[in-house]
């Protein structure tokens, strides 16, 4: 027979349900300012929050852990006792975490009532493909703890369509390999534009609505990096009339015509050298994935404006469940959350686009040049055909309704 668990593990894995989000993303994403930021947040609206530091290589912490997991295990020490390098230690270390869990729950323990944030590392190959992090939320989840983990990815990547290609990739295999509530954010948000202008509005990169769209704006980047084989003009470079590079038959938006097999139509016989040929094949190939799966969405969040801030708990509370089982969560909040009013598109974006995007559509740096639009619709930007562009209701409001209305 099993031996009968002692009182103070009864106690822990008999804990009350405590809700939290588990922070996650690439390094330099802003994991630990946005766990800082929150609690800020969420001590002003008089919840009682926690921040547990999870990554054993981060020694310089913006906030006041309430525990550090160098309590348990330091990446410095890992690598030295095993001679291992940076990567392959902090692996070993939250292997190590996994297998002592014990530690976590007795740290979850000490404050059952708290909301926790988990600050968690930034390598990228613990989430896609590793099985030490899924395999710790899960334990967690099974010993009655709500979490939701929330990723972080900079909003800068919008401005380059082979980076945010990547970035959805990334997300979407996060989303499978995790298994848990999942809410995406797009961090940063006023640096949005901080490497170049948008070639979309903001809701395209946040709805994700056909990622395929970005496609022609690599096929020009590779071009312009001197990845081109030939100087044959604009119906070499794949941006002739119609957007068919030449080729009647493409579609708008896919300058190669949506060949890329090979051949007199292929992209590498359009003036593309062989490695961007692939490159192109792979990220078309990488855009059909995300759009069959359908799963990838974002919010937007800059951690310190509170507006973002709050649409952002909004989203993470109905993930966790704890809009509908918190403890300060009465009758009348519960059925506001699950039966509250649809907030539309230009409510949740159109805001966002007018102060943090420059030149954005009605705002004072916006408008046409020579009859032409630009991408991301400030001076500087690239132009790009109206039929191209990714048109919210604002837009089509300015440009179908007589003035006055």
């Amino acid at each position: 027979p099993r031996p009968r668990p002692s009182p103070a593990a009864w106690v822990t894995q008999q804990s009350v349900m405590v809700f939290g989000q588990v922070v996650i993303g690439p390094p330099g994403s802003g994991k630990s300012t946005y766990c800082e930021g929150m609690r800020q947040y969420l001590d002003a609206l008089g919840r009682n929050v926690v921040i547990i530091n999870l990554d054993p290589a981060n020694d310089v912490l913006p906030y006041e852990a309430f525990a550090d997991v160098r309590e348990l295990v330091s990446v410095d020490g890992v690598a030295t006792a095993c001679e291992l390098g940076p990567n392959g230690a902090l692996v070993y270390s939250l292997e190590y975490l996994a297998a002592n869990l014990d530690w976590l729950e007795g740290v979850l323990a000490k404050d059952p009532s708290a909301y926790v944030l988990l600050d968690m590392p930034g390598q990228v190959e613990l989430y896609t493909h590793h099985n030490a992090v899924r395999d710790i939320l899960h334990t967690l989840s099974r010993h009655g703890h709500r979490l939701c983990c929330v990723h972080l990815v900079d909003a800068h990547h919008c401005s380059d369509p082979a980076k945010f290609i990547s970035v959805l990739l990334v997300t979407l295999s996060t989303m499978v390999q995790l298994e848990m509530p999942q809410v995406n954010l797009l961090s940063k948000l006023d640096l949005v534009e901080a490497y170049g202008p948008l070639a979309f509005n903001l809701d395209f990169y946040t709805d994700v609505p056909d990622p395929s769209r970005l496609l022609p704006y690599m096929h020009e980047a590779a071009w312009d990096d001197g990845d081109g084989g030939s100087s044959d003009g604009d119906e070499a470079r794949g941006i002739g009339s119609g957007g068919g590079g030449g080729s009647s038959g493409g579609g708008v938006g896919h300058p190669w015509g949506g060949r890329l097999a090979g051949g007199p139509g292929s992209a590498g016989a359009r003036g593309l050298s062989a490695f961007a040929a692939k490159h192109m094949r792979l990220s078309e190939t990488i855009c059909e994935l995300i759009d069959d799966f359908g799963l990838v969405g974002f919010g937007a969040i800059a951690i310190s404006d509170s507006e973002t801030v709050a649409r952002a708990l909004r989203a993470i509370d109905k993930a966790n469940g704890y809009c509908f089982g918190g403890r300060e969560t009465g009758t009348a909040e519960l059925f506001g959350c699950a039966a509250g009013e649809t907030e539309w598109d230009d409510e949740r974006f159109g805001t966002l686009q007018e102060r943090f995007i420059s030149g954005s559509l009605g705002g004072e740096d916006g408008g046409e040049e020579d009859g032409d639009e630009c991408e991301g619709g400030g001076a500087g930007g690239r132009r790009r055909p109206v039929e191209e562009r990714h048109m919210t209701e604002t837009d089509l409001r300015e440009e179908l309704l007589p003035p006055g209305h």
